[in-house]
């Protein structure tokens, strides 16, 4: 039995794009000195800020809305938010915020609100906002803003509405400006009103109520349209699967055919995903595992998936505590989380939806590569080591209750277009309440990563996870599998942690690194690599060190003084040890076999 790469997923996750706009929205709520309780879901280490409050987003996850008006912020406006490409509206209407208006939102180039009114900005309208060719409303009434209004605005070709009222602007209005729909320049010492030449505001009474009763009527007509063409996209596509074999695709009784909506979650129906994966044809296997297999699937929109079907979950309570479970899960979110797209129930199934992904698992890059694929080079190990280790930090300290993964291994590590590390096969990770001693009655997990207290007492704790962590570096280094049967013809140890540790011991570390890599590595790196997986694998779990500590040894911080504190007391350990393992048999009879060995049971 091959080792079972039990997620072959991910698709094309563009994380580049969304990090950025999430750094620099987290900059603006620095920069705007909110208060602890305010924007308090907005995490940092979140790579898509789409499920942040007060924040909205596209169907393809870019920022298009930002709207924090009368929260009270008393900080400045931040220029880093000039990267949210997307953007078409910012309203930070009614705070109290100071400083000027940066050059930057200039760059802005899709905003159509700019809404600052109510508020004590100072200095000069930015003449870089004649940039903003999209821009209809601009509203800074009501701040301490001075000087001219800068003549690029009169180039704004669609700008409907400004409103500059009660600043200190000074000096002639751009004639263009007065043929704007909406427009109020009062309270200021501009020159619109000398001679009578023109009016400070735009014109109220009757042909205001004209134009009132235009915008209604255009609304009115805009929505008809937007339902007529809903309709006609309906019945084209409901035409279009006609050709479906009825036959085939039946709904399960008991189904709800309908959607429900956990933040970005779906939830599918089950014909939904019938028609996605041929009726959950064995052509479309990626993998099995202890849970059940996963298939590719293709939605409607052309959309690739991979569909886990479970088959040994049990759930107290049914559906609802399913949903309940997979709605924590699913707020889950960042750049090394393998992100979850969807759920169905039936009475009788359970299966997750995520995202499908070309470049596999990081297990295939380094032993199943088909003939003129490229292996990991040492650079791209490295980013996989510290991008696992980060996304595992997040799941035991930054989500409440905390998650534990319990088969952390390379085949579980998957890799997005750009080979960046993505933690997978976490859906159903039991969720730990942090004043309980998660036990189990089953172990699950591969053995070779298995930490000894879970497969000994079936307790687990963010430390096995830890433990299989460090297993999962061990097999990054040298490219082998964690059990091997192989280096029984060469008299060796059959666990790669011991064969690793001996060889650490005899100082041969180049006997440890992948052959594949040519000997393109950096050794003070590898030798940085071991030490951390070494102490990541010690027999106590009180004695491992936490994922932060790993994110910060791998980053070049405190490595050299928890390794002194090991080998001080290894010594006596590694002599227990040695004891206890020649106890044990692993010839031909053993219970393990040469593959990974899937435990079944609950997590």
């Amino acid at each position: 039995m091959k080792l079972i790469l039990i997620l072959l997923v991910l698709g094309n996750l563009h994380l580049a794009a969304p990090d950025a706009q999430g750094d620099a929205l987290f900059d603006l709520r620095s920069s705007l000195k909110a208060s602890p309780d305010q924007l308090a879901d907005w995490n940092q280490n979140q790579v898509n800020p789409c499920t942040w409050s007060k924040v909205s987003c596209d169907a393809n996850n870019n920022v298009f809305s930002v709207s924090m008006s009368f929260m009270g912020f008393t900080g400045t406006l931040s220029p880093r938010i000039r990267v949210l490409s997307k953007l078409t509206i910012l309203s930070l209407q009614g705070n109290q915020i100071t400083g000027g208006i940066p050059e930057d939102y200039g760059n802005l180039t899709s905003l159509t609100m700019l809404d600052l009114e109510s508020n004590r900005l100072t200095g000069q309208i930015p003449s870089s906002l004649g940039n903003l060719k999209n821009l209809q409303f601009l509203i800074l009434s009501q701040n301490n803003l001075e000087g001219p209004i800068p003549d690029s605005l009169s180039s704004l070709p669609n700008l409907t509405s400004i409103l500059l009222g009660y600043n200190n602007l000074s000096g002639p209005v751009p004639d263009r400006l007065f043929q704007v729909s909406k427009f109020n320049f009062t309270g200021n010492r501009l020159n619109c009103g000398f001679n009578n030449t023109h009016s400070c505001t735009s014109g109220s009474g009757d042909s205001s109520k004209k134009s009132k009763a235009g915008i209604l009527i255009g609304v009115i007509v805009g929505i008809l349209v937007l339902l007529l063409l809903g309709c006609f996209v309906l019945f084209f596509w409901r035409g279009r699967h006609k050709g479906y074999k009825r036959e085939v695709f039946v709904d399960v009784p008991g189904e709800v055919d309908r959607r429900i909506a956990f933040g970005q979650l779906k939830r599918f129906s089950w014909r939904e995903l019938q028609v996605a994966t041929d009726n959950f044809s064995e052509r479309n296997v990626l993998g099995q595992g202890g849970f059940g297999k996963v298939y590719k699937g293709v939605l409607g929109d052309n959309t690739k998936i991979a569909v886990k079907r479970l088959t040994d979950y049990e759930s107290p309570g049914g559906d609802a505590a399913f949903q309940r479970e997979v709605e924590m899960i699913s707020v889950a979110v960042h750049r090394n989380l393998l992100r979850l797209i969807g759920f169905c129930t039936t009475p009788t199934e359970r299966l997750l939806v995520y995202p499908y992904m070309h470049n596999l698992s990081v297990a295939y890059r380094l032993r199943e590569l088909k003939t003129g694929e490229a292996v990991l080079d040492w650079a791209t190990r490295k980013r996989v080591a510290l991008g696992t280790a980060r996304g595992l930090e997040y799941l035991h300290e930054h989500c409440n209750p905390k998650i534990i993964h319990r088969d952390v291994k390379a085949a579980n590590v998957l890799l997005d277009e750009d080979f960046e590390a993505v933690v997978g096969d976490f859906g159903l990770a039991k969720l730990v309440d942090v004043r309980k001693t998660n036990v189990t009655t089953q172990v699950r997990g591969t053995m070779g990563h298995i930490a000894p207290e879970y497969l000994s007492t079936g307790k687990s704790s963010e430390r096995t996870d830890i433990f299989g962590y460090g297993i999962m570096l061990l097999e990054i280094v040298t490219g082998q599998r964690a059990i091997d049967f192989s280096r029984l013809e060469e008299e060796d140890d059959v666990l790669l942690l011991d064969h690793v540790k001996k060889l650490e011991r005899e100082k041969r570390l180049d006997a440890i690194v992948d052959r594949n890599l040519n000997k393109k590595y950096n050794m003070e790196e590898v030798e940085m690599m071991i030490k951390v997986a070494l102490l990541c694998t010690q027999g106590s779990p009180e004695d491992r060190p936490a994922m932060s500590e790993v994110v910060r040894m791998l980053e070049g911080e405190g490595l050299a003084e928890r390794w002194e504190e090991w080998q001080n007391v290894e010594v006596t350990r590694r002599q227990e040890y040695d004891r206890l393992q020649r106890r044990f048999d692993w010839g031909e009879d053993s219970i393990y076999n040469q593959d990974a060995i899937e435990l079944s049971g609950g997590r």
